[in-house]
């Protein structure tokens, strides 16, 4: 057949299918101009958030694709915790079901087969608890034997579990949109068209057949959970530190959480509120002169990866032992109190503002911390910010970092400051709904001038406090709410005033998930991968916790003096390089070792009892993540085509003998 003829027949049969197929896709059939247009009308992106695979020592949680190839299935919608499915379907399920379905899955392996993937609806407004958590959260590292108290009365466990099948929480406009999908499939009763979800939720480590970290290090189909934790002094110190052995207070709050959904790991009560006052009493007290001639040294650390195995404070303490650069200045022996600031987000109920100081022995230093907060609460006087005393029913400190430092050292003592008791008042601990919704900036406010007046008083020592200079110590409320926008919230996100006076941000919504460490452990005094939270927490720090160079510069990378730092080195037109003792560490398990330019997994130390313990977290490669829904013909549609096109092939073509037969008969008779 010739090039001219072909044409005309392959735009018939283009047109013919855009026709056959406009009543399996959604859209106006006379807007099909085109096969993208026939694409885009056939296949709808749904914009959801995975659940994806992690692994330990031990073997895997979390979620993926059971094999190489993607997942396609028909979407049901369950509408109450005890239905059933007939076939292989993807689930759209109602949010207060989810620990439910998810407790179910794991006990009924006949249901569990049946499950092609579950799609989360996302909207909980009304929900009065979700925590995907345990309900001792990393007991394994509890500093105490008595593991069966339940810190977290709302955790149901199943973010530790493994799920070979895809799971993603939908967005609200994606929520809506498969809830009328499922109507559609429900009302057709398997008819004509079904709507599928199509996921491709493949990881790495399913390919590499690896089912725990050590493997899968080995095949190079996984990171080691990871990044970056900061420190700073105030005021700075030399190097030297021998000339500044000051007792250190150390100040100290997580940076990262976690959630069954890892780009939704926002954390708001727990713990960002306690970082954010963290942040905030540095600015309070980077007010006042002459801090250098306090007794006690003040230093603030804010610990990345505490999530998963207290990587952060664990790696900390390493260096420390080590003498390693990122902590050069201060050692283990220098360390006097350990104040955290934990979850400070929920403490005002019924008008009044309450905390709790959860102490880690019964020892005169303890007790120093427990006297000076309890002044500093005092000297706020009609603002009523009270702190007690922890129930001394308590087995101990609550999940918390102060637990890495009693560990290494059963001697440190420390106080955990919190908005609860006995039990989390954070219903959503570890969960996507732990948003800004869920704290109060008063409450967070408060917590940061309670934390900085006592500061001030401890760091005193034996001096009379100057109450004059102590009641100059106020807290910036709208620094504050500022904060909670730029950490908490897309909009304005990490594209804040504050945050792009420092940072240039890769993503304006912030996320707290630690994410994997990507950089050699040797390159961490600039680190290249460290993430938006973390660049600017060391510029803020930096920052608020600097003096003026004598000599000024700016600047874009390293400043030429060793006691300076470049504030702001990323924004447009370079930064300004001050003097500040503001540092990274690496945040990662103290299990591994980077060698060869590939991560080894070491034997537990019998001089790091956390180690034994720890997990030694690591995360899966992908290529692509992605989730979308079409519409497909059934089998029995499918049949009835066939038959339909053989039954007009047959005609046709007993058509063309009858033709030809007649058209011979009529040219023979002429």
């Amino acid at each position: 057949m010739a090039a001219g003829s072909a044409a005309p027949l392959l735009a018939a049969v283009a047109c013919t299918v855009l026709v056959l197929l406009a009543p399996a896709v959604s859209g106006d059939a006379a807007t099909l101009e085109s096969v993208p247009d026939l694409v885009k009308a056939m296949y709808v992106n749904i914009e959801s958030f995975p659940c994806v695979r992690l692994l330990n020592l031990s073997g895997e949680i979390g979620c993926s694709n059971p094999g190489h190839g993607l997942v396609i299935a028909p979407i049901v919608r369950f509408k109450n915790s005890d239905d059933q499915l007939a076939q292989p379907s993807a689930v759209l399920l109602p949010l207060d079901q989810m620990p439910a379905f998810f407790l179910r899955v794991s006990n009924e392996p006949e249901l569990y087969h049946k499950v092609a993937g579950v799609l989360v609806e996302s909207n909980g407004d009304k929900l009065l608890e979700l925590s995907p958590d345990r309900k001792f959260p990393q007991e394994d590292f509890a500093p105490y034997s008595n593991v069966s108290h339940d810190w977290n009365p709302a955790g149901s466990g199943i973010m530790w579990n493994r799920y070979d099948f895809p799971v993603f929480l939908l967005s609200e406009e994606s929520t809506q949109t498969l809830r009328k999908i499922a109507d559609k499939n429900e009302k057709s009763n398997n008819g004509y068209q079904a709507n599928v979800a199509e996921f491709d939720l493949v990881m790495q480590t399913t390919k590499a057949e690896t089912n725990g970290s050590e493997s899968c290090l080995k095949e190079q189909s996984c990171l080691p959970l990871g990044g970056q934790s900061v420190w700073a002094s105030l005021p700075p110190m030399s190097n030297a530190s021998a000339e500044h052995q000051k007792p250190i207070i150390m100040v100290v709050a997580p940076q990262d959480s976690a959630s069954f959904f890892r780009d939704r790991s926002l954390g708001a009560a727990s713990p960002i509120s306690g970082l954010i006052a963290l942040l905030t009493a540095v600015d309070a007290l980077s007010h006042l002169h002459d801090l250098g001639k306090l007794k006690k040294q003040l230093v603030f650390a804010a610990f990345d990866g505490e999530a998963w195995g207290y990587l952060g404070s664990r790696k900390f303490l390493q260096e420390l032992d080590e003498g390693g650069d990122s902590v050069n200045g201060i050692n283990s022996s220098m360390i006097e109190q350990v104040l955290e600031i934990g979850s400070v987000g929920k403490g005002i109920r019924h008008g009044d503002t309450l905390f709790y100081a959860h102490a880690s022995r019964n020892s005169s230093i303890s007790k120093k911390i427990l006297d000076g907060l309890q002044s500093g609460s005092d000297s706020l006087g009609s603002d009523n910010v009270k702190v007690k005393p922890a129930a001394s029913s308590n087995p101990g400190v609550p999940p918390s970092s102060l637990m890495s430092f009693m560990r290494k050292n059963t001697s440190t003592s420390g106080v955990v400051l919190e908005d609860f008791d006995s039990q989390f008042s954070n219903r959503f601990y570890h969960s996507h709904l732990d948003s800004p919704a869920n704290i109060n900036s008063s409450s967070i406010a408060a917590a940061a001038a309670l934390v900085a007046r006592s500061l001030y008083i401890l760091a005193t020592g034996d001096m009379t406090v100057d109450l004059m200079t102590l009641n100059t110590i106020k807290v910036n409320v709208t620094l504050v709410e500022e904060l909670i926008g730029c950490l908490l919230t897309c909009d304005p996100g990490l594209s804040c005033g504050i945050a792009k006076s420092f940072i240039s941000p890769s993503n304006a919504c912030p996320s707290h998930y630690v994410g994997v460490f990507q950089d050699s452990p040797s390159s961490t005094q600039s680190p290249i991968y460290a993430d938006d939270t973390s660049r600017f927490i060391w510029n803020f720090l930096a920052d608020r916790t600097s003096t003026l160079a004598v000599n000024a510069s700016s600047c874009t990378g390293k400043c030429n003096n060793e006691s300076e730092v470049c504030v702001g080195g990323e924004v447009e037109g370079g930064g300004l390089c001050v003097v500040s003792t503001t540092r990274y560490v690496p945040a990662y398990s103290t299990r591994l070792k980077f060698e060869d330019n590939a991560w080894h997994v070491l034997p537990a130390n019998s001089s790091d009892p956390m180690g034994a313990v720890d997990p030694v977290w690591t995360e899966s490669y992908w290529n692509t993540i992605g989730l979308r829904v079409y519409a497909v013909q059934s089998t029995t549609s499918d049949r009835l085509i066939l038959l339909a096109g053989l039954a007009v092939t047959a005609a046709s073509y007993l058509g063309v003998i009858v033709g030809r037969a007649y058209i011979s008969k009529i040219t023979k008779r002429d």
